[in-house]
């Protein structure tokens, strides 16, 4: 059936939530704080980098299905179920920033109107679903049920992962909120679990912290195929067709980014630590993926003997994955860095993610380049 949804935040998660959910024929409103955003949305443009999103928004906004805006309240009014969709950044300590979703949420509980649901599509700590709605029962006496509805798409597929999903995991206490939440979802995969609201909150963390530990494996076993002299893309392949741990994340590289695994795994670390529990396993996947992008910087202090001043470095790719324009803890980072620190002449080039690394790096100390080949014309070495 169609339903009327209000998405609160235009990120990753939201707008393409969002998109997705329009092309099935509901109701969609997309809200953003940022003035600036909704501009361009409204034009027909898109904010971020992901393939295939403008097309269907834009199919989305002909068909009279989404609109976007920066009233809240507005969207909150016209809506059965609002789905929060807001960034949860970390700490310095490691844990998740809940301030934008607390504010999100308290704006959301002045709007009410009547019965809504509100599903939790961010990432958050256990038991931040209960805190939520302990915030907003202070602030309504509007009747709500609160919903865990985490989220698994992967930037750059993000449109096929929310239309095709592995599975779709509802937390929830309230059966009747469970059931209307499977029937929105159905359309896409009968595999639908219900469970309660603290253990849809671990999944996402879970899933996250294993994946990241098969990344780290496979580049510790790669480390050790190097120095006896295996192939680690063979080994990746004869481990694959072992139906107990499939082909997925075994491939060996620089280690992983983004704005999910690093946050994701310091904040189930510090879940861990807050009820006295030491998380060994996934504080040793940490250190290793921090570790495995300065193997790059080790072969070419092997490479040039040690001497690395002066030579000039090209690198090639910037982002933290193919397929977007997401810089946020992209390896690249800490490599150009160090690299830019041992005086080493660094040239630079991404198709789509240039413009973001340079905002986030700095424009001094590298040369930039347009074109793939032309940022390895004259250089001593290629970092890819």
């Amino acid at each position: 059936m169609d339903m009327n949804i209000a998405v609160i935040g235009t990120g990753y998660v939201g707008l393409v939530s969002g998109v997705c959910f329009a092309k099935l024929g509901n109701r969609v409103i997309c809200v953003d704080k940022d003035p600036g955003k909704i501009d361009v949305l409204n034009a027909g443009g898109i904010p971020i980098y992901e393939p295939g999103l403008r097309e269907l928004a834009a199919a989305g906004r002909a068909a009279g299905n989404l609109t976007f805006t920066t009233d809240l309240s507005g969207a909150v009014r016209q809506s059965d179920i609002i789905m929060l969709a807001v960034g949860t950044p970390p700490l310095p300590s490691g844990e998740a920033n809940l301030a934008f979703i607390e504010e999100a949420a308290l704006e959301i509980a002045d709007a009410m109107n009547g019965y809504k649901i509100i599903a939790v599509k961010s990432t958050v700590p256990v038991g931040t679903n209960e805190r939520l709605g302990e915030l907003m029962r202070s602030r309504t006496n509007e009747r709500f049920d609160g919903i865990s509805l985490p989220e698994f798409l992967r930037e750059g597929s993000a449109i096929r992962d929310t239309l095709h999903p592995d599975r779709i995991i509802i937390g929830a206490a309230s059966r009747s909120a469970a059931d209307t939440m499977a029937r929105l979802h159905r359309p896409l995969t009968e595999r639908i679990v219900v469970t309660d609201i603290r253990s849809a909150e671990m999944i996402k963390y879970a899933s996250n912290a294993f994946l990241a530990t098969k990344i780290s494996f496979i580049n510790e076993i790669a480390n050790i195929c190097e120095k006896v002299g295996a192939d680690v893309t063979k080994v990746a392949e004869g481990m694959g067709y072992d139906s107990r741990i499939g082909p997925s994340f075994l491939r060996a590289g620089i280690g992983y980014g983004g704005s999910c695994f690093p946050k994701d795994t310091r904040a189930l670390m510090q879940i861990a630590g807050h009820v006295d529990y030491d998380f060994k396993l996934l504080r040793s996947v940490v250190e290793v993926n921090q570790d495995q992008r300065y193997n790059v910087i080790r072969k070419l202090e092997t490479i040039f003997g040690g001497e690395m001043a002066g030579k000039t470095v090209a690198v090639w790719g910037l982002a933290f994955k193919p397929n977007t324009d997401d810089v946020r803890d992209s390896p690249a980072l800490d490599i150009i860095r160090h690299l830019v620190d041992q005086q080493v002449k660094v040239r630079a080039y991404d198709p789509i993610a240039l413009g973001n690394f340079q905002a986030l790096f700095g424009k001094e100390g590298v040369a930039w380049c347009d074109d793939a080949m032309e940022t390895a014309r004259g250089a001593d070495a290629v970092c890819l």
